[in-house]
């Protein structure tokens, strides 16, 4: 309802109350009219009030059809707020609902980048365990390696224990790689010039007749069968040397030198190898980091996820809940305002019948007053007759007195009553100004209420814009959150095309590595081979 309305309705009530007044101070008048006594009473004041009654009928219902347009103009405002009300709810119902799209985007977006996350763990843990085994491969094939480097130095040691004739000069040009015995080879080498110097003289004298120099040292060194023999039957072999041992040996050392280019090879290769593995697990404890680096971030940044979205959570039952106390709110405003209404238009029916009493009311007060003019000019005129009557003798008037008497008695028992009718009608007339006067000031408290009501609608108008604020705030938030997340799954993306770039790398080393193995047991089952070959032909020499 409108406090300009309201307002109009007070000041037509204030008119109502001036009007009521003015006519009970011209009942009031009339009455004092009424006496007997006073027979001079002039007539006049009763003029003005007949003359007055019609511009009141005609203001009234001027007031009316003013009335009539305020509560139409009230029911236009209390539409267009009513949809005002609709379009708001609409408007809020629509961003809630765009509110859980959104929030079942982001988490699904979550859900989907906690399983991507546990995927990469899955995926890190599976190649870490592949490195952990490749590594475990390389220990194998260093301790392999070391065994088999044992073992040719120590089929090297015997198989130069049993040749003396061989010279330190000579050893290294053979064997450049077996730097690390040394000394313990030089004083070999002494020990064994020392205790074979016939020996070295038949040498002399073989290599005289011969014409070429080969080296029995790599021979020995591929065939410790022929090394482990005696040094007498050596040098019965040497003396008398077949044709067909000398090709063997021959074919030996072309051997000899392929195989040991290949160990040279092989070196190189083992050696690249150990420096990329060395490379690799740089790499992989580098990634490692990056990785706990970046899954850290990553719950922390799901860690304020996590608040934000408390918070918002929060902050959104918070907002419903003052949109459901606003709602409650306007709807107590509406029942109160309903109320009001219902209050008014109770009022106006009850203004309307007071209304036509009291018009009932002016027409019966005209009446007796025109009975009033009626019986005083009856009394005048029976007062003139007494006069002349008083002048007649007494014998005469008696009778005519009697009568008039009688009469007279009549009509002032008429008047008594029409009186009593009177004070009536003017204690009726005071009840419905008192309630008229409470009607005021219910309508008083009514407006006070509006006014509460009014100043609550503002505050929470204020209240809404405030937690549109922050929503809107909530919601940058997020986007913040979006794009540090899509930050976060394009660097697990780059990570999961490196680890795949290091496990194909892995993959092709192992390939290499077991290559290498296979071509290293092929050299073993040749050399074996050839061991045997050597064996057999010494055997038969001895035989």
């Amino acid at each position: 309802m409108n406090l300009d309305s309201v307002h109009k309705l007070s000041d037509k009530t204030q008119v109502f109350k001036t009007q009521q007044r003015q006519s009970y101070e011209l009942a009031e008048g009339s009455k004092a009219t009424g006496n007997l006594c006073n027979s001079s009473l002039p007539s006049q004041r009763l003029h003005p009030y007949s003359s007055h009654h019609p511009c009141m009928h005609i203001s009234n219902n001027n007031d009316w059809e003013i009335s009539e347009e305020l509560r139409l103009r009230e029911l236009e405002e209390v539409k267009a707020r009513a949809a005002q009300m609709e379009k708001t709810m609409r408007w809020w119902s629509d961003c809630t609902a765009n509110w859980r799209e959104k929030w079942s985007k982001v988490r699904a977006e979550r859900n989907k980048a906690r399983e991507e996350g546990r995927q990469l763990r899955i995926k890190l843990e599976t190649t870490m365990k592949e490195l952990n085994a490749l590594k475990k491969l390389n220990q194998d094939l260093l301790i392999e390696k070391e065994e088999w480097e044992t073992e040719v130095t120590w089929k090297k040691k015997l198989n130069f224990s049993d040749m003396p004739c061989m010279t330190e000069k000579e050893y290294q040009l053979v064997c450049p790689e077996q730097k690390p015995v040394k000394d313990v080879i030089k004083n070999k080498i002494l020990v064994v010039q020392e205790m074979h110097k016939d020996v070295e003289t038949t040498e002399n004298t073989l290599r005289k007749n011969q014409g070429t120099r080969f080296n029995l040292r790599l021979l020995d060194s591929f065939a410790p069968g022929i090394g482990l023999e005696k040094p007498r039957q050596r040098l019965d072999n040497i003396v008398h040397p077949p044709e067909n041992e000398l090709i063997h040996v021959s074919a030996l050392h072309l051997q000899l030198d392929e195989s040991q280019k290949i160990l040279q090879k092989e070196r190189e290769m083992h050696f690249f190898l150990e420096k990329e593995v060395e490379k690799l697990d740089s790499d992989l404890s580098q990634w490692k980091w990056k990785y706990e680096e970046m899954r850290q971030s990553k719950l922390e940044s799901l860690k304020q996820l996590n608040i934000l979205h408390d918070l918002h959570q929060n902050e959104v039952e918070r907002n419903f809940e003052n949109i459901e106390d606003e709602t409650g709110a306007r709807t107590n405003m509406d029942r109160k305002m309903c109320e009001l209404r219902a209050e008014m238009e109770r009022l106006q029916s009850e203004n309307t019948s007071e209304w036509g009493k009291r018009e009932i009311l002016e027409t019966e007060k005209q009446g007796l007053e025109r009975e009033n003019r009626r019986l005083k000019a009856q009394v005048k005129e029976i007062q003139e007759l007494l006069d002349k009557r008083n002048k007649l003798p007494s014998s005469n008037l008696g009778s005519d007195f009697k009568t008039a008497q009688s009469e007279l008695l009549e009509k002032n028992k008429e008047l008594i009553e029409l009186q009593h009718v009177h004070h009536k009608l003017n204690k009726q007339y005071h009840d419905k100004v008192a309630e008229l006067m409470h009607a005021n000031k219910r309508v008083e408290q009514h407006e006070d209420e509006v006014k509460k009501l009014r100043s609550r609608v503002e505050d929470l108008k204020r209240g809404l814009n405030q937690a549109e604020d922050k929503l809107d705030d909530s919601l940058n938030q997020i986007r913040k959150l979006q794009r540090s997340l899509d930050e976060q799954t394009e660097a697990n993306d780059n990570l999961q095309i490196q680890l795949n770039h290091l496990k194909s790398r892995l993959k092709r080393q192992q390939k290499v590595s077991s290559g290498f193995g296979i071509k290293q047991s092929s050299m073993y089952d040749a050399g074996d081979s050839t061991e045997t070959v050597s064996k057999d032909e010494g055997s038969q020499h001895a035989s």
